[in-house]
């Protein structure tokens, strides 16, 4: 059995990896991992392809258990009936970020991003390579705020510098083994994420989000990066200018530049 493992799966570019896994992935099953389970039965009655909801809140370490044994289980049943079990595709596309300074930030609201977005991610992907195998595909769900310090956006910015430094590593711990990894650093997507970014105390630290890629383009484009087996997707030509950017800028410099353009 081939499966596609999906965090975040209930919105946003987590639901449209299922999306794409179902149209083209030729899978088993796609299991769909989110808080919200609603979203996902919604998601399971949409897709052609069969969908185990997975109902966990990634934020909390107990999940990570519960996961591991599901995939265990899922495993020692294929094994019974003489079948192999792997999982073919992981996205970790769970993410929370919100908008603000050091000052309009809760530790809860920092803690929560950290685990979230680092934390749960590589501990979702310690869990998926013990059945991953030759062939076997990895979506690390970075940012181009990953390029780059923002003030008004630091924590969430640095998280995902922590996913992109990470994701590089492991593909290059991972080589010899057939199993393709790829950061996905694209700009701001039209998703909830910046709605749920500005509930905070000072949600306009960010006035005007802009440019905004469809979730669409972001799978599609980041899939067809990942096939070729490069290690960054930015998805557009305006993340790849950012990236170089952050090879000859120095950082100081960017920061200001971003200090004007997030007041914009």
């Amino acid at each position: 059995m081939r499966i596609a493992l999906i965090t975040g799966a209930s919105s946003g570019l987590g639901r449209e990896y299922a999306r794409w896994a179902s149209e083209h992935g030729n899978y088993d099953q796609i299991w769909a991992v989110a808080r919200r389970h609603q979203r996902l039965q919604e998601l399971a009655v949409e897709l052609s392809t069969p969908v185990r909801p997975v109902t966990l809140d990634l934020t909390e370490k107990t999940s990570i258990a519960q996961l591991e044994g599901l995939l265990d289980q899922a495993a020692s049943q294929c094994e019974a009936r003489g079948e192999k079990f792997t999982v073919a595709l992981l996205v970790n596309a769970a993410g929370l970020g919100k908008f603000g300074t050091y000052a309009d930030l809760t530790c809860e609201e920092v803690d929560t991003m950290v685990d979230l977005n680092c934390r749960a991610l590589v501990d979702v992907t310690q869990a998926a390579l013990s059945h991953m195998e030759r062939g076997g595909r990895i979506i690390q769900i970075a940012s181009s705020a990953s390029f780059q310090p923002l003030p008004g956006l630091n924590v969430y910015a640095a998280s995902k510098a922590f996913v992109r430094s990470y994701t590089r590593a492991l593909r290059f711990e991972l080589r010899g083994r057939g199993i393709f990894v790829t950061a996905v650093c694209p700009l701001w997507v039209k998703t909830e994420f910046i709605d749920v970014a500005r509930q905070t105390a000072n949600g306009q630290t960010v006035r005007h989000p802009f440019p905004v890629l469809s979730a669409r383009r972001v799978v599609r484009w980041s899939m067809l990066v990942n096939a070729l087996n490069y290690p960054v997707a930015t998805c557009c030509v305006t993340g790849l200018l950012m990236r170089i950017a952050d090879k000859i800028i120095p950082a100081p410099l960017i920061m200001w530049i971003w200090e004007g353009l997030r007041r914009v």
